[in-house]
């Protein structure tokens, strides 16, 4: 496997939530849940995961009402970039080879 395939980051909500991060500086928490169409727990999970493993970062607020943003970090949106690079190789060998006689 390609060195940079991201075995952590491949996890189809991780991807998600990256992928929607990648062209924003801050994305509101509900706006990922609903754009998801997760649960606050389920997607609470995963963003704590993502910051554990430095590539995101969240930012709560107050004032004037409660908010939670996420942005990615320069960490992970390197993965990300990375990740995403090998899965467009994959997509290409595959679409070069074509279908396979049966």
């Amino acid at each position: 496997m390609d060195p940079d395939f991201d075995e952590f980051l491949h996890v189809p909500a991780r991807l998600s939530i990256v992928a929607l991060l990648a062209p924003a500086t801050w994305v509101e928490f509900a706006f990922l849940r609903d754009t998801i169409g997760t649960s606050d727990s389920a997607l609470s999970k995963q963003l704590s995961a993502l910051a554990e493993a430095g590539y995101i970062e969240i930012r709560k607020s107050r004032a004037p009402k409660r908010r939670t943003d996420v942005r990615l970090t320069p960490r992970g949106r390197t993965a990300f970039q990375r990740h995403a690079a090998v899965l467009e190789r994959i997509a290409a060998a595959a679409r070069a080879d074509g279908p396979s006689a049966t």
